[in-house]
């Protein structure tokens, strides 16, 4: 058997070759950004957490890589920003990882995940920095293979078929920018097969393929074929968007993902869908012997229960739930710094003095827009809507004891706070994204 190191090991590709591995018998070591929530998914691996970005020289790769027997990069992102350099990740620190390979005691296997139209002079970064690592590679001297996957179909949702989810769950209508678009799409199981036959050997070294279902199919088809699958209803229509209404949501997305979103709609991602995902499977069926999966294939292999749609659902609806909290706790704020006598004479009332009340106030009004503010900045998301929980529990205690006639207040200024505190709970619970 034969110790494996996954980089990425904790993401969509690569948790599912590491629970192969593993199956198989193989030791396998995981090194990711954050793998703490891997390490209890999947105790029977070794776990690393570490910012492989900061990783620029073969010597500091040597203490993951230098007993490895085959090593895979499954890692990535598409697209930069607060919490993504693609040229650092997908470039610097693969070369990094190739080079502490070609100088290591034993030459491991090196397979690389990669994508289709991946090269140093393609249109986006995340294929150009793909591109250049899989250049790199090809002129190591090393066991290498270079798998190019189409659009991945898994039983977990992150990235593409998070979105594919949430399209298909539009209530009434589908909204769609470039429903002509061919997506070829494959496998999770086809694309772990072809990792489990390239470490066996059954792949002949220099080996480069896409990894993609026969027929790519129009994006529209594949997003009623989502639909039917999760058991919803046709949609009454499919809305065609002009395609200036993709550049607008691709901005907005691109400014979350400076505040650490990494949202599957940003500008990459509608450039991409513009073009297509389109690949040639040659390779993979001469190689393989067989042809991969069709996305009917796929999905009837992967059983969809309610909480498929309970996904869909909640992943359209949690960022209006977001935007939705920051604008009522900023409005809040706003409004007791331009009401703060006013706000102040329920605690005046109350036996306070009139500067302790309107400090009192004042603060508050602070907080509220503090907290408002810190929702939308995704590491900070979940202690800010527990924050808002804590608040409004302070609130409504220090509320009832200093003027308890609120509660019957006709505006019901403490009875609709509770909504937005059970709101914020419920964010609370679903802020994790893998």
């Amino acid at each position: 058997m034969a110790k494996v190191l996954v980089v990425g090991g904790y993401g969509l590709i690569g948790l599912a070759i590491v629970k192969k591995l593993l199956d198989a018998g193989h030791s396998v070591r995981g090194i990711g950004r954050d793998a703490s929530q891997a390490e209890v998914q999947e105790p029977g691996a070794r776990w690393d957490s570490v910012d492989i970005s900061r990783l620029h020289t073969a010597e500091q790769w040597v203490p993951y890589s230098d007993s490895a027997d085959v090593i895979i990069n499954a890692s990535g992102a598409l697209q930069s920003g607060q919490k993504d350099d693609l040229k650092a990740l997908q470039c610097r620190s693969i070369t990094a990882l190739i080079d502490s390979c070609r100088k290591g005691a034993n030459s491991p296997k090196y397979i690389q995940i990669s994508a289709p139209g991946a090269d140093w002079d393609a249109k986006f970064e995340f294929l150009r920095t793909k591109g250049e690592a899989d250049d790199y590679l090809r002129q190591s001297g090393l066991d290498w293979c270079i798998l190019k996957p189409g659009l991945v179909i898994a039983p977990a949702a992150y990235g593409g078929t998070a979105l594919l989810r949430m399209l298909a769950s539009f209530p009434f209508v589908t909204p769609l920018v470039y429903p002509d678009s061919p997506v070829g799409t494959i496998s999770i199981d086809d694309v772990v097969d072809v990792v489990m036959a390239a470490i066996d050997g059954r792949v002949p070294p220099g080996t480069e393929m896409d990894i993609v279902e026969e027929h790519a199919r129009p994006l529209s088809e594949v997003v009623g074929l989502f639909r039917s699958w999760m058991g919803l209803s046709r949609p009454a229509l499919t809305l065609r968007l002009p395609s200036w209404i993709a550049r607008v949501v691709g901005f907005g997305a691109d400014i979350l993902g400076e505040l650490g979103w990494r949202s599957p709609l940003r500008s990459t991602s509608m450039k991409v869908m513009s073009e297509g995902v389109i690949a040639d499977p040659t390779v993979y069926k001469q190689v393989m012997q067989k042809s991969c999966k069709s996305l009917p294939e796929t999905l009837r292999g992967m059983p969809s229960t309610v909480q498929e749609r309970w996904f869909a659902r909640m992943f359209l609806l949690f960022p209006a739930m977001i935007a939705t909290l920051s604008l009522f706790w900023i409005a809040s704020g706003v409004i007791g710094f331009l009401k703060v006598s006013a706000a102040a004479t329920h605690l005046t009332d109350a036996g306070i003095g009139q500067s302790l009340a309107m400090a009192v106030v004042a603060a508050g009004a602070f907080v509220d827009i503090v907290l408002g503010a810190a929702v939308v900045y995704r590491p900070y998301v979940r202690p800010a809507l527990l924050g808002m929980v804590a608040v409004t529990a302070s609130y409504l205690v220090a509320g009832s004891l200093l003027s308890p006639s609120l509660w019957l207040d006709p505006l019901g200024p403490f009875v609709k706070t509770l909504p937005a505190s059970v709101m914020a709970f419920v964010a609370s619970a679903f802020v994790r994204s893998r």
